[in-house]
């Protein structure tokens, strides 16, 4: 125990150092693995969507055989308990709707279908809470009743039983972590790589709300309002991150980014409403002593100078997929970066090419420090175990410093 305790320790050394910009005795590596875990566990998508435990179980077996630096206990964050014990409709699971081996999937709404409609942005920005509660958990929910609806005695029974069971469900899920983490500090010495979450205002909007669709229509016909929403919705968003986050602030505040980048809106809405209802809650976090990890799915290479104007270490950039050279260039001296391997090589290519990328991407963006290997996004499973093992021991290979 005592010499896990101290590989530990080391490892969480090295791991902060990165984040906080600075050279370590060698590059981390933290791979964000969701349904890759069951590639090497032997078990199925529905086996660790539906049973959490299983998923914690196959984390825990992949940081110990490819002795990682840090990762999430449970990447599969949907957990099928919660979305079935809710009624929740914008969810489909392996196994119920899907194939057992496939992951859970996001059911973007039709148009016509979204659970906010055009003209209640009014509504949602005089009482946010209000309207989550009242009218859009009744309509995602196949069992939540809208308040004051007449309902036979079945259908207020099922009511009553989402809330009684969806908060069971909740409260058990999110309730195991602190333990999965430790379990992973205890056996395999393996750091919990994040701390808390948070979502850009718009991306709510985009998200749960209107749909892509609807948020695109409303930014170019009621913009106002859309801006109004985004700025009644942050205090909520900046109050769930600083909650569920590392007390001890040590790990970022994971972040991820939806839609805000091009091709999903225009320069001017980003310039207008994304970023001015986002860079608050950022700068507020690092007031408080929390690092943002900027997970910064698809392309954002033309917001990179924007991001610029946030002090000099307040996050970490998560490069997907841009050009991580040239992320380097533009963010490099001010923010620790992290990624490095495309998602289709870990599918797709060979253990050659991987070891291959590893080195090239170590000894040009990790040569000054300020870097944490992992795949660019989040890694499901189509990566290969091969090639999962290759990126590993390259990582071991060319990351002394």
């Amino acid at each position: 125990m005592a010499d896990i305790e101290q590989l530990y320790q080391a490892r969480l050394k090295r791991y902060v150092t990165a984040l906080r910009h600075g050279k370590p005795d060698r590059v981390p590596i933290r791979p964000f693995v969701a349904e890759f875990i069951c590639n090497h566990s032997g078990y199925t998508c529905q086996e660790v969507t539906q049973d959490f435990s299983k998923a914690f179980d196959a984390t825990l077996k992949c940081a110990a055989d490819f002795d990682w630096d840090a990762t999430v206990p449970n990447m599969v964050y949907v957990w099928g308990g919660i979305t079935q014990a809710a009624g929740l409709r914008y969810y489909a699971i392996p196994g119920v709707g899907l194939s057992p081996k496939v992951g859970f999937n996001y059911l973007e709404p039709a148009e016509d279908g979204a659970f906010m409609h055009a003209d209640e942005y009014d509504a949602l920005t005089a009482d946010p809470t209000g309207f989550l509660f009242n009218v859009w958990l009744p309509r995602v929910s196949r069992d939540v009743l809208e308040p004051g609806k007449p309902a036979s005695v079945q259908a207020a029974y099922r009511n009553n039983l989402s809330f009684l069971k969806g908060g069971m469900a909740l409260m058990s899920y999110f309730g195991s972590f602190p333990a999965a983490m430790e379990r992973m500090r205890r056996q395999t010495g393996t750091v919990s790589a994040i701390g808390g979450i948070l979502k850009a205002p718009l991306d709510i909007i985009a998200d749960k709300l209107r749909g892509y669709m609807g948020m695109a229509d409303d930014l170019m016909a009621q913009p106002k309002k859309v801006l109004a929403a985004c700025e009644a919705l942050a205090p909520h968003l900046l109050h769930v991150a600083k909650t569920s986050a590392d007390p001890s602030k040590t790990v970022p505040i994971g972040f991820w980014m939806h839609r805000g980048c091009v091709p999903f809106i225009n320069h001017e809405h980003f310039e207008q409403i994304f970023w001015p209802t986002l860079k608050p809650i950022i700068l507020e976090l690092w007031r408080a002593g929390h690092q943002v990890l900027f997970y910064a799915e698809g392309k954002w290479a033309n917001h990179w100078q924007t991001f610029r104007e946030l002090p000099e270490g307040s996050i970490v950039y998560q490069c997907d997929r841009d050009d991580i050279f040239e992320c380097l260039k533009a963010l490099g001296d001010r923010f620790c970066i992290s990624g490095g391997v495309p998602n289709e090589m870990l599918a797709y290519g060979t253990p050659e090419q991987v070891h291959q990328r590893v080195k090239e991407v170590i000894k040009t963006v990790g040569r000054d420090g300020g870097f944490i290997l992992d795949a660019a996004a989040i890694i499901q499973n189509d990566a290969t175990v091969a090639n999962m093992k290759a990126m590993t021991e390259a990582g071991r290979e060319f990351g002394e410093y």
